[in-house]
């Protein structure tokens, strides 16, 4: 079995594909599989108020989460910007949360400067890796945590790490994945990777409200996204991007009637679609248009109501 490593890029260094990368998408959707995730970065927040601090602190309504439960969770600027995003799993006394490549150390440091007297503790951790595993696989009994929700209806698992992936792909009775697949399929269901299908200036309502609680308490950043909400007409919207004949380099501009009005995100080639990507594009493009980006033409499902910002609201 081949193995197709990325050289560059946030997930340099995972693997690419096993070399049957179109298969591995249909093994993935059929609830089998395996794909190590090696690119996230770890860190645990414990104390009996975490859940609760933490629900403060983000857009995420946690401070109900039971054991074995998790969610996404972003954290805002005080004018509603995503600043940073993280997944989290929570056991019944330590929340195991991950973000994405290169975003653990601004996020851990802001965090503890939210302590103020609050008896909760933050660490760093290193010798942990983010498994998603197929619906019709179960989690090895090493593993730290575990919880359903992901890509493809899939779940989550926390295992320690470094680990011989063959030897954990062997106990769990299934195959492994590659990155490859699973931003193929990620990007078909239309789930964000915050920092890599957003930048600086989103705001959760153009997600469709991705990983925000309408129905919860004050955070920073909130005023912002209930009067979005409330007043409607976001000032962009997730779409999903369907490619004629070839994939853009993500960060590519899209262009309608030679106006920019948006960049590509994310990018694959998707075994049933095509070659497929994500986008954020302005709210006054029209959901019909035929957008260019790098010249190969490029039809947009619209994932986002351009009007209120919701209808696309995954539950991972």
């Amino acid at each position: 079995m081949s193995r197709i490593q990325l050289d560059e890029g946030p997930d340099a260094g995972m693997t690419w594909h096993f070399g049957q990368p179109l298969i591995e998408q249909r093994t993935m959707a059929a609830g089998a599989g395996a794909v190590l995730l090696s690119s996230r970065e770890f860190f645990t927040v414990t104390g009996e108020q975490r859940l609760s601090w933490l629900h403060t602190l983000t857009t995420q309504a946690l401070g109900s989460l039971q054991p074995g439960q998790g969610a996404d969770a972003l954290v805002l600027s005080p004018t509603g910007q995503i600043v940073h995003g993280f997944g989290l799993l929570d056991d019944g006394s330590t929340a195991w949360c991950w973000t994405e490549p290169g975003g653990r150390e601004s996020l851990v440091g802001w965090l503890e400067s939210m302590k103020f007297w609050t008896p909760v503790e933050i660490a760093s951790r290193d010798d942990l890796r983010l498994w998603w595993l197929g619906r019709e696989v179960s989690a090895p009994a090493e593993a730290v945590a575990a919880r359903p929700g992901a890509v493809a209806g899939g779940s989550w698992a926390i295992l320690p790490g470094p680990t011989d992936a063959m030897e954990t792909i062997e106990a769990m009775e299934t195959t492994e994945t590659g990155q490859w697949a699973f931003e193929a399929l990620r990007i078909a269901e239309g789930t964000p990777r915050i920092g890599l299908d957003t930048d600086a200036k989103t705001l959760p309502n153009e997600l469709g409200l991705f990983a925000t609680a309408l129905d919860k308490g004050c955070y920073p950043g909130q005023e912002t996204v209930a009067r979005v909400h409330t007043l409607g007409r976001p000032p962009r919207r997730l779409v999903r991007l369907l490619f004629d004949g070839d994939l853009p380099q993500p960060g590519a501009e899209i262009i309608l009637n030679d106006r920019v009005v948006g960049r590509v995100g994310t990018v694959a080639q998707h075994f049933e679609l095509g070659p497929v990507g994500l986008a954020l594009v302005k709210r006054s493009v029209p959901v019909n248009a035929t957008l260019v980006v790098d010249g190969i033409a490029a039809a947009q499902e619209a994932l986002v109501d351009p009007e209120v910002g919701e209808h696309f609201r995954p539950q991972l």
